[in-house]
């Protein structure tokens, strides 16, 4: 029985084997230490107000489950209040709330876009946008990142070479693994010039920027050919995304988008967190003004250290290169306390393994001192 077993899962063991000696095999890892590597940019996922309303919505009857999808019977209260907030809160005309951001931008790629499309990806976009640009029904190209011009170029090319469907343009306004910011003046207007769509994940930008936690698409919102993805599980604390659009684009969703149709729908009690949410952004603007100062602080620390700082945003990206060095910087900072994980390929470009520093309001002004003190130390030597 054992040999048998071995021979069925010999291609797995190899595939691992080789990983490892790659130094790019996972693992996972309980939390300890100063919490450096969260998306959980606001403090949310713990506070008080959000407990308290998710005790509430149980207290009067709300379910854990929604029971099926929202076709179905799992079509609840919770869901279409968030949603009709959500649209307000952002502008929008409409908003669908989807299990997740993977799930989100999942679906609406292999929904929206059709046979005879383009869509337009930068490089550095998010993995769940190449998966589903990958099993959706229109053609792709990947371009240079955060290159406006490129974006153009492409479009063109294909026009001329006989491309007559639409073209969706698709990025994050905030770089995850990066932390830059994406020039979504220039490309709002090569989206209008060239009749297109501009999709944007807002994952890590929701919350954090624009009036009110509005995110960076907040001046553009209300848009036909703008389709927003927020997710829900980082600034806003609880899980889940909301995709806003046109009314139009989310009947043809509710419709057409299969991962929608056929999956039962997020629980209740995650459209009462996120609903709280939005209200704690309107009504605590100092968790978003901490933050701000917070990542002030940090840049400014850095900028004395080394003479530059790597980013202008809440994720501070450490660049080692090489995938054994910098999971061995990241193990040595974990000893010290600081919870920082290293990212590798392929979650990054190869050779460009990194320290992925997160800012949120779990620190002060403090830890940050003592975490940026521990890196230099731990690095002293290291060609900058």
């Amino acid at each position: 029985m054992n040999s048998i077993h071995s021979v069925k899962v010999a291609d797995y063991v190899a595939h691992l084997h080789a990983l490892k000696e790659d130094n790019r095999l996972r693992s996972l890892k309980p939390r300890a230490g100063v919490d450096f590597a969260s998306n959980d940019y606001l403090a949310l996922a713990s506070a008080p107000r959000m407990k308290m309303a998710v005790c509430a919505a149980l207290e009067a009857g709300t379910a854990v489950g929604a029971g099926g999808s929202r076709l179905l019977r799992g079509n609840c209260e919770e869901h279409e209040s968030l949603e009709v907030e959500a649209a307000r809160f952002f502008g929008a005309e409409t908003a669908l709330f989807f299990g997740g951001g993977y799930f989100a931008n999942f679906a609406l790629l292999t929904t929206l876009p059709q046979r005879g499309d383009l869509l337009v990806l930068d490089a550095l976009v998010h993995a769940s946008v190449h998966e589903g640009a990958r099993a959706g029904r229109a053609d792709f190209r990947i371009n240079a990142h955060n290159d406006p011009e490129s974006v153009e170029n492409t479009i063109r090319d294909w026009r001329a070479k006989g491309g007559m469907g639409r073209v969706w343009i698709v990025v994050e306004s905030l770089y995850s693994m990066d932390g830059d910011f994406a020039p979504l003046e220039d490309l709002v207007a090569i989206a209008d010039q060239y009749d297109a769509f501009l999709i944007v994940d807002e994952a890590h930008a929701t919350g954090v920027y624009g009036e009110e936690g509005r995110g960076l698409t907040a001046p553009y919102e209300g848009r036909e050919n703008l389709v927003v993805v927020h997710t829900c599980g980082k600034a806003l604390g609880a899980a889940g995304a909301l995709l806003t659009a046109s009314t139009v684009l989310r009947d043809f969703m509710v419709n057409r988008c299969r991962p929608f149709i056929f999956a039962t729908a997020p629980s209740p009690l995650m459209a009462v967190a996120v609903r709280e949410a939005l209200l704690i952004l309107q009504e605590e603007p100092e968790r978003q003004q901490r933050l701000a100062k917070l990542v002030a602080f940090t840049h400014r620390q850095i900028n004395v250290r080394v003479g530059r700082s790597p980013s202008e945003s809440q994720i501070v990206p450490y660049i080692v290169g090489d995938n054994s060095r910098a999971m061995l910087l990241a193990s040595a900072l974990q000893l010290r306390g600081f919870d920082i994980r290293g990212i590798r390929p392929p979650t990054v470009p190869a050779g460009t393994a990194r320290l992925r520093i997160s800012l949120t309001l779990n620190v002060g002004e403090d830890d940050v001192r003592a975490m940026l003190d521990a890196l230099f130390e731990e690095t002293r030597g290291w060609p900058r």
